[in-house]
């Protein structure tokens, strides 16, 4: 006989955190959060200084699992051209859930506007490690300006997340012709 191992009240707040404000929002009310994580207010400013601060902990501890399903596998075999390619080819993937609302980390970038906030200050931390993978992938694939590349990249997987999540577009179709003009016109093999 098993018995379940219930999360502590700290992994319920991190999970209800992400995944109330991935689905309404950053300003999601602290007795939702309670709520949905099956935890008192107290409980949330015991383990938290504040609402800011639970936000900002549950994109970190969500951050390597979003990476994982984005990126691919170090030294994969794969060119630099394909492995740029993969990244997008997840989100069109991704896409199609009904649940997908965009990249999570530049919801919350859009939504708080203030850059010094704690979760804006992770999720600006995620996305330049982003920017950072296009840049060495655009280094090792011989781009004629790796720095203009990866900052392109980012450009339209924002743009691509984005416009999927409010469902203003379907990217089947779109991200493959879009990514191979601005590659070839990068000199990427």
């Amino acid at each position: 006989m098993t018995t379940e191992v219930r999360p502590s009240p700290r992994e319920r707040l991190l999970n209800a955190a992400a995944t109330l404000t991935y689905r309404d929002g950053v300003g999601i009310g602290v007795e939702a959060l309670c709520k949905a994580a099956g935890v008192s207010k107290r409980s949330l400013y015991q383990l938290f200084e504040s609402k800011d601060e639970l936000l900002a902990a549950s994109l970190e501890n969500r951050a390597s699992a979003y990476v994982a399903g984005l990126l691919p596998a170090v030294d994969d075999g794969r060119s630099p051209r394909e492995r740029i390619l993969h990244v997008f080819e997840q989100v069109a993937s991704q896409a199609d859930a009904p649940e997908f609302r965009g990249c999570p980390y530049l919801a919350v970038q859009v939504e708080l506007k203030d850059q010094s906030h704690p979760a804006s200050r992770v999720a600006h931390q995620i996305k330049a490690g982003l920017t950072a993978f296009f840049r060495s992938e655009a280094e090792q694939g011989g781009a004629s300006d790796p720095d203009l590349l990866a900052r392109q990249l980012s450009l339209v997987f924002d743009g691509a997340s984005a416009r999927a999540g409010i469902r203003a577009d379907n990217l089947s179709g779109l991200i493959t012709p879009t990514l191979t003009a601005l590659l070839d016109a990068a000199g990427m093999r």
